[in-house]
């Protein structure tokens, strides 16, 4: 009898509905997230301030979303950031760094990812220099970073930084390092999301 019931176990097993999303994840070794909204993976990153901010520096907040149709599609990105000054038109870069890791606020996250070891400003999460206008940054952009395969950015830091970046033309070796950005205001983890972020952001107008 215990043997006629596993028998039975086992054709349940192999006869249970097909899932299209377990599906297309088995052909194209995509998370089951990129089957879920048609091919696209989306990514989400909240920024806070480091917990290591000097006083007098800027507290900033926001968040950075991605969106890429996988594999290898443009990496589209949105940046919504608040608590600039609201004077001046002091630049900010903008970089991943290599570890997700916050235990010491926005220094534990390490150097630029930099995984095929070239110089500044190669690095695929090189954003460059971003305005803040009336205390904000809103920007809207395409990168060459990925959310997939050996080279993907998921579970790494992206980074706020006092300065404007030099991209690489300092004239030192700190220039080809990370562009002489200064000290890292605010940073986040970026982690696998639904496309609800992603749209609700596409909905709302600009506030600069």
């Amino acid at each position: 009898m215990c043997v006629l019931l596993g028998f039975l176990f086992l054709i349940l097993i192999y006869l249970k509905p097909f899932s299209p999303i377990r599906g297309f994840a088995a052909r194209s070794g995509a998370p089951p997230e990129a089957a879920e909204f048609n091919g696209t993976l989306y990514a989400s990153c909240r920024m806070k301030p480091s917990t290591k901010l000097a006083e007098g520096l800027p507290k900033v907040y926001g968040q950075v979303l991605f969106k890429q149709a996988f594999p290898t599609g443009p990496l589209h990105m949105m940046i919504s950031l608040k608590g600039f000054p609201t004077v001046g038109h002091q630049q900010r870069a903008i970089h991943i760094h290599q570890y997700g890791d916050l235990s010491n606020g926005c220094d534990s996250t390490g150097g630029h990812y930099n995984p095929l070891g070239v110089d500044h400003p190669g690095h695929p999460g090189d954003f460059g220099n971003f305005v803040p206008h009336d205390g904000r940054i809103w920007a809207q952009k395409s990168e060459r970073a990925t959310l997939s395969g050996r080279l993907s950015v998921l579970g790494r830091a992206v980074v706020v930084h006092e300065k404007e970046d030099d991209l690489g033309l300092g004239g030192d070796a700190g220039s080809l390092l990370h562009g002489n950005s200064g000290r890292r205001l605010a940073c986040c983890i970026i982690g696998i999301s639904s496309d609800k972020l992603w749209n609700k952001a596409v909905r709302q107008p600009r506030r600069n």
